[in-house]
């Protein structure tokens, strides 16, 4: 049985694992084999103990054309395996940077959409918009949210990508849950920090994504011309950035081999290690890596090894930010 932790907000009570799992791989590149995809949800499941809930990550553009796809493969996991729903906490996104925006009509559709591709066969736990949209105020977007919460098409409310200061703004309205930010050895910036502290602060759990750095701490990409799709474009994957960066990918995977652990593991480790409530979400299509990225989460970091890690950090800073060259993606990062 693995670690758990408690939520945030209206979903303080609520147990879940230490680590979760982002399905978004599943679809976003392509569908897998359903059976794949089931088992791999499955892996991560019965790794829990009696009562503790597997938090899972989906959204309404998670399929290859931005599409409810990725839901679509829940409501078939779901249909298959019904003894699973009770076990799962599921976070929804809105479809809500470079295509339509948080307007309270907008964020409606959206959950509409999520809802009608789930069929019926689960709620959604928690619904947040994707992006922060900096066109609509916070304050618009959560009464939005909180009439949808008391006419019961969700329970509890996140953000994504939001600001230390948007997100006391969101709390003050109504308690926010989860909020889903970006943290990795990779992604350690002073906004992060301060939202961390927030959190902390308000008694609000955090879902890390990109807890591996995109793929890159873990050591497999050794030329950024094995990348596709967005990740192409990552500032810290370019020419003028990769030869500096991959010296930190390199020590940061040394250490982990010293660790006895993989640099995917070391990475989960480091980053469940920044506080009680934070908890590392991981995307993985296979059961292996499921169960490998979980088993991170059990990994003990001693204050002399987090010191060691600081130091390769800190020797090894990485270079470009944690966004885009091009412009064709909006990511609207700390709205």
């Amino acid at each position: 049985m693995v670690k758990t932790t408690k939520l945030g907000g209206t979903a303080k009570d609520v147990v879940v694992g230490k680590v979760a799992h982002g399905l978004m791989t599943m679809t976003m590149r392509g569908p897998i084999p359903d059976e794949q995809a089931f088992e791999s949800i499955k892996g991560g499941i019965d790794l829990l103990p009696p009562g503790a809930k597997m938090m899972l990550n989906s959204s309404e553009f998670y399929g290859p054309n931005w599409d409810p796809a990725n839901l679509e493969l829940l409501a078939r996991f779901y249909e298959k395996y019904p003894e699973y729903v009770d076990k799962t906490f599921l976070s929804g996104a809105a479809k809500t940077f470079g295509v339509t925006s948080s307007k309270p009509e907008d964020l409606r559709k959206s959950v509409d959409n999520c809802m009608k591709a789930l069929r019926g066969t689960k709620k959604i736990d928690l619904f947040q918009p994707a992006r922060i949209d900096r066109d609509v105020a916070i304050e618009d977007t959560m009464h939005a949210l909180v009439e949808m919460v008391r006419e019961g098409k969700f329970d509890h409310i996140g953000l994504s990508e939001c600001s230390a200061a948007t997100l006391r703004r969101g709390h003050a309205i109504y308690p926010i849950s989860v909020v889903e930010i970006e943290v990795s050895p990779m992604a350690y910036e002073e906004e992060t920090k301060k939202v961390i502290a927030a959190c902390a602060e308000l008694d609000i759990a955090i879902a890390a994504y990109s807890p591996l750095g995109r793929g890159l701490t873990t050591g497999t990409i050794k030329d950024p011309g094995q990348l596709t799709g967005f990740l192409k474009v990552l500032n810290v994957v370019q020419p003028e950035n990769w030869d500096h960066n991959r010296r930190f990918i390199e020590a940061f995977a040394a250490y982990a081999a010293k660790k006895g652990c993989t640099p995917a593991q070391l990475s989960i480790a480091w980053v469940a290690a920044l506080g009680e409530k934070i908890i590392p979400l991981p995307g993985s299509s296979r059961k292996e890596r499921t169960v490998e990225n979980i088993l991170g989460g059990e990994i003990e970091l001693s204050p002399e090894e987090l010191a060691e890690i600081a130091r390769i950090m800190e020797e090894n800073p990485v270079k470009g930010d944690r966004g885009l060259t091009t412009k064709s993606i909006d990511l609207k990062l700390w709205g």
